[in-house]
């Protein structure tokens, strides 16, 4: 007989091709992957979405939810306004679906100057274009030889 042992197999190796970038974002053991929490986040928003006000859907959203914490964001202080009025509602809609929903946060985001609308310029009127091509000709070098020929 021989004292020939097999070799203990090895585990099955990884693919050495590329994955899908969003399922390696996914795929956290921890249990704390940002990415999953913003989906969640985001699905608990169209679910909480129907009981807003319809005036004020447009401009409010779901930020967080934490530790009983139902914290909201508004574009502005007025729809902050109409927005609390809500919050009963809110809260009882978000027991509703599982929640342990004990306060109502909303908060107000300031405007990004970057995403403001471009004003078009207003045209020139005619005295205004004399004026600025007369200043802009008060400008200009004065002509070597002397002559002072306008025409």
């Amino acid at each position: 007989m021989s004292d020939y042992k097999p070799k203990p197999k090895s585990p099955p190796r990884k693919s050495s091709t590329p994955r899908i970038a969003m399922d390696a974002l996914l795929e956290d053991p921890a249990g704390n992957n940002p990415i999953r929490r913003a989906l969640w986040l985001e699905g608990l928003d169209r679910r909480l979405r129907p009981y807003l006000p319809p005036s004020l859907a447009a401009h409010a959203r779901l930020a967080n939810f934490e530790r009983g914490r139902l914290v909201f964001v508004v574009d502005a202080p007025v729809w902050r306004a109409k927005l609390r009025l809500a919050a009963p509602e809110l809260l009882d809609a978000a027991r509703s679906i599982g929640l342990d929903a004990a306060e109502f946060v909303v908060k107000t985001t300031i405007p990004n100057p970057v995403a403001a609308p471009v004003r078009k310029a207003k045209p020139m009127s005619a005295a205004t274009l004399m004026s600025l091509q007369a200043a802009l000709a008060s400008l200009k070098k004065p002509d070597p030889s002397g002559s002072s020929d306008t025409g």
